[in-house]
């Protein structure tokens, strides 16, 4: 077997933008049958000025499909708000998606890890200027020239990706329950020498936010799990969001991840990939969260509840110099109709997750889809509708 893909071609201006941004996954797969109906949650917004509450409902209509088993949607701001969820917990029950289910949140991890190191930075604990190798001496080899704190927070070090455990989907579906540390994916990395010239390019890449791990730990002399509860997600009240190691489960309430895969015979079988060892991960992408959780981070950040706003500039920084760059420290600048978003996505198998908002919340939106092919090349659709009635 093997997992689908297909690229689709966008017919909007805005539908394009977000393919490029944000990378989620479509599949062409037989069309799924359910007797479960989809629902939303109704609209709490003032007359005429909030969110599109009749398009976010269409926009979750005929859950569970091929693209989408359930859909968590919270989009507020200053205009109003709007929660809505529809899908299935499981394909097996068919019963309703649990609304306030933990899911996996992918790389929106990277965002609590540069507001855990820009905190530290604040603290007079990390220099961004400083080049990590002076934090973790012999970390990447006589190979490298200097990399800056800053340059892995904005992906401009030129460290090239580690290596995971496998290539195909089969491959690590296969390798679900192993462990691959950090340390591991570090040195696989370094084996492979530069990229380019740390400062020269923009590459987003899960390398520079494991390393970014692996710092907070030196400096502060605990696990990353502790050191960035202690200094994000406690100050953001995330109650329900934890980082789980090498624990393949979802603790707590959860619906139930898929992906399609095609078989041998050309039909399509959905895979239950809930449970998953996410060690590898680490401080780039293992977190587990809620969307009322992922909220409260996007709102307390820009706030300036969590990093000093001398810090928090980083994170609406992109770099000036470097040709096409996008990605500032922890998120990434995504202009539409006039307006800046600021946002980070995020996908494991099973699961894709987007939080986004501008930089004053006049508007924010996070979703988790319980994508089947959240890995996959493109936009998924249910994601792209949700974003195109949230966002317009």
């Amino acid at each position: 077997m093997r997992a689908r893909r297909r690229t689709a071609v966008r017919t909007t201006a805005l539908a394009a933008a977000l393919v490029l941004a944000l990378g989620a996954g479509p599949l062409a797969a037989p069309a799924f049958a359910s007797s479960t109906p989809a629902g939303s949650a109704p609209a709490h917004v003032p007359a005429g000025s909030g969110p599109d509450a009749r398009a976010l409902r269409a926009a979750l209509d005929g859950l569970p499909d091929e693209d989408a088993t359930a859909a968590l949607v919270r989009v507020g701001g200053s205009a109003g708000s709007w929660h809505g969820s529809a899908g299935v917990h499981d394909l097996a029950s068919g019963r309703p998606a649990d609304p306030d289910a933990r899911f996996r949140a992918g790389s929106t991890t990277k965002v609590v890890t540069a507001a855990a190191v820009l905190k530290l930075a604040a603290q007079d604990r990390v220099d961004l200027n400083r080049p990590v190798q002076r934090y973790l001496p012999g970390l990447l080899g006589p190979d490298f020239q200097p990399v800056t704190v800053r340059q892995l927070l904005n992906h401009t070090s030129g460290i090239p990706a580690g290596d995971g455990l496998g290539t195909t989907f089969e491959e690590v579906y296969a390798h679900r329950y192993d462990t691959l540390t950090p340390q591991e994916v570090v040195a696989s990395a370094a084996a492979k020498g530069p990229e380019f010239r740390p400062g020269r390019e923009q590459h987003y890449l899960n390398i520079n936010y494991t390393i970014l791990g692996l710092l907070i730990e030196e400096v502060t002399g605990r696990t990353y799990a502790s050191a960035a509860t202690e200094l994000v997600l406690a100050p953001a009240g995330m109650r329900d969001t934890y980082f789980p190691g090498a624990d393949p489960r979802i603790l707590g309430p959860h619906n139930r991840g898929y992906q399609a895969v095609e078989k041998a015979d050309g039909t399509t079988e959905f895979v239950d990939v809930t449970e998953w060892n996410q060690a590898d991960r680490f401080a780039a992408g293992d977190m587990i969260s809620t969307t009322a959780d992922l909220e409260r981070l996007l709102t307390s950040l820009f706030r300036g509840r969590i990093v000093p706003q001398p810090q928090l500039r980083e994170m609406f920084t992109v770099p000036a110099r470097v040709e096409g760059a996008t990605y500032s420290a922890g998120l990434q600048r995504f202009a539409y109709a006039g307006k800046v978003y600021w946002l980070k996505s995020g996908g494991r198998y099973g699961y894709h997750t987007l939080i986004a908002g501008t930089r004053d919340l006049s508007r924010t939106l996070v979703h988790s889809v319980n994508s089947t092919d959240a890995k996959g090349e493109g936009m998924n659709p249910v994601a792209e509708r949700i974003a195109m009635a949230a966002l317009k």
